[in-house]
C-alpha cells in the first residue's frame, strides 16, 4: 500500500533538494507535483488542494532552521500535514461497558466477518479480554459458518440463532447470554449488502437501539478509494458510527481511503488489516502511517512487533550461547519461527527506516524460510545441537529428507558458518560485550 505514492512524493521532494532557501517560486511545481500525487492516489481534489495550502502557509511562514536544509523542513512539514489529515493521534478503542458492545457494519466483501474475528483475538490475547462473537448475519448462512470457522481458530465462542430471521432479537439474546457467562466484551458481525440499501441501514440502526453499542466500526476496503469515502459518509450519515477500520492494506490500494475518510466524516480510523491470518489487524497510528508514507519507516511498530513475540527468558539463554560461541540450528530455526510470527515478511522490512523502497523492489514472502525450515527439519537432534559433525554423508541425507540439493545444503552451511563467525566478530567488540550483557 502507498507505494506508487511514496515514489511520487520523493520524486516531488528532489525539486527542493539543494536550494539554498525556500521561496515560493522554488516550491510552486513541488507543491503541484505533491497535490498530484494526492489526486492520483484516489483523494479528493478539494482535498488535496486544502492540504498543499496547509503545507505552503507552514513552508513559507515558519522559522528558518540553519540545521535544517529546505528540502527536510519541506518532508517534516508534509509528514506532519499527512499525519493530522489521518487524525493526528490514536484514537483508543471505548470498553467501557459490562459487558461492552461492538457493533461491527460494512457492505459484503469489505472483510467485516474476518475482522470481527481478529478483533475478538486481538482483545483476547493483547488485551486480556474475554469476548463472545455475534452471528447476526441472516441472510448468508456462510457468513455464519464461516464466524464459526474463525471462532474455533482464535478459541472464542460465537453465539448464533440457525433458524432466526430477526437480527435485533439475535443481539439481544447474545448480549444475555453473554453476561450469564461472564464476557465482557460482546462483538456484532452484522449483514453487508453489495449496495447500500433502506433495509439494511434499518436493521443495522435497529441493533444499535437495541444494544446500545459502546462502539460503532464501519469496515471499509481500502482498495476501493474514494468510493469507500463515500460509501462511509453515506453510512456515517445513517449509523453515526464512532470509528473506521481499513482492510486489505495488503492489496493494490491506492492509498485514497487512508488519507480522506477522516477528513470526510470525521470520525478516526482505529484499525487496519490485511491478509487473511488472524494476527494480521494493527491499531491505527497517523505519525507511523505518515513516516511509511515518506519512506521513513516505523521502527516503533517493528520494536513492538518484536518484544510481543520474542521471550525475555529465551532471548536471555540465546545471549549466552552466543557469547560462548554455541549458536546452533535449533535456535536458527526458533528464531526463524518468532520473526515468521511478527507478520508479513515484507511489510516488516519496510518499516525498517530507508528500506520501503528497497522492500518494493524485491520479492519477499512468508515462504521465503521454507527451504531452510525443510532442512533443519530433515537434521537429527543430534545434528542440529552439533552443526560440526555434519559430513558429506549426513548433507546428502539432509538434502534428500528436504527435497533439495547438495548444493542448496552446502549453500546453506557455509552461509550458517559466516553468520556464527559474525557473531562471534561482534561479541569481542567492546560495544558487543555492553550489549549482550545488558537487559
Amino acid at each position: 500500500m502507498f507505494e506508487t505514492l511514496s515514489e511520487r512524493l520523493e520524486t516531488a521532494f528532489k525539486q527542493i533538494k539543494g536550494e539554498a532557501r525556500i521561496t515560493e517560486l522554488n516550491i510552486a511545481n513541488t507543491l503541484k507535483d505533491i497535490r498530484r500525487a494526492l489526486v492520483d492516489a484516489d483523494v479528493n481534489y478539494k482535498i488535496a488542494k486544502e492540504f498543499t495550502d496547509k503545507v505552503k502557509e507552514k513552508v513559507l511562514g515558519g522559522k528558518v532552521i540553519n540545521a535544517i536544509s529546505p528540502g527536510q523542513l519541506m518532508v517534516k512539514i508534509v509528514k506532519d500535514e499527512l499525519a493530522d489529515l489521518m487524525g493526528g493521534a490514536e484514537s483508543e478503542l471505548n470498553l467501557s461497558g459490562n459487558p461492552a458492545v461492538i457493533l461491527i457494519a460494512g457492505l459484503q466483501g469489505s472483510g467485516k466477518t474476518t475482522f470481527s474475528a481478529k478483533l475478538a483475538n486481538y482483545l483476547k490475547t493483547k488485551r486480556g479480554k474475554s469476548p463472545i462473537l455475534v452471528a447476526a448475519d441472516i441472510y448468508r448462512p456462510a457468513a455464519i459458518d464461516q464466524l464459526k470457522v474463525l471462532g474455533e481458530q482464535i478459541q472464542v465462542e460465537v453465539y448464533s440463532e440457525a433458524e432466526s430471521k430477526n437480527a435485533v432479537s439475535i443481539a439481544q439474546n447474545a448480549l444475555r447470554e453473554a453476561r450469564s457467562k461472564n464476557k465482557n466484551v460482546v462483538i456484532i458481525d452484522t449483514a453487508g449488502r453489495l449496495a447500500i440499501d433502506e433495509a439494511m441501514m434499518t436493521e443495522v440502526a435497529d441493533i444499535r437501539t437495541a444494544v446500545k453499542p459502546q462502539e460503532i466500526l464501519f469496515v471499509v476496503d481500502s482498495m476501493t478509494g474514494q468510493d469507500a469515502v463515500n460509501t462511509a459518509r453515506a453510512f456515517n450519515d445513517r449509523l453515526d458510527f464512532t470509528g473506521v477500520v481499513l482492510t486489505k492494506l495488503d492489496g493494490d490500494s491506492r492509498g485514497g481511503a487512508a488519507l480522506s475518510i477522516k477528513y470526510t466524516v470525521t470520525k478516526p480510523i482505529k484499525f487496519v488489516s490485511s491478509g487473511e491470518k488472524l494476527d494480521t489487524i494493527d491499531v491505527f497510528y497517523p505519525e507511523r502511517m505518515a513516516q511509511r508514507i515518506l519512506g521513513m519507516g516505523d521502527i516503533t511498530t517493528l520494536v513492538e512487533k518484536a518484544q510481543a513475540e520474542f521471550n525475555e527468558e529465551q532471548a536471555a539463554r540465546l545471549q549466552k550461547k552466543i557469547r560462548k560461541n554455541q549458536f546452533d540450528f535449533q535456535d536458527f530455526l526458533e528464531q526463524l519461527q518468532q520473526i515468521k510470527k511478527m507478520g508479513n515478511l515484507k511489510d516488516l522490512v519496510g518499516m525498517i527506516p530507508g528500506m520501503g523502497k528497497a522492500a518494493k523492489d524485491i520479492d519477499i514472502s512468508d515462504d521465503s524460510f521454507k527451504g531452510i525450515e525443510a532442512m533443519i527439519k530433515s537434521m537429527t537432534p543430534f545434528e542440529r545441537s552439533n552443526p560440526d559433525v555434519i559430513n558429506q554423508g549426513r548433507r546428502l541425507r539432509i538434502a534428500k529428507g528436504a527435497g533439495k540439493e547438495i548444493q542448496d545444503v552446502n549453500q546453506f552451511m557455509k552461509q550458517f558458518d559466516q553468520m556464527k563467525q559474525m557473531m562471534k566478530t561482534m561479541n569481542k567488540a567492546p560495544m558487543g560485550r555492553m550489549g549482550l550483557g545488558r537487559r
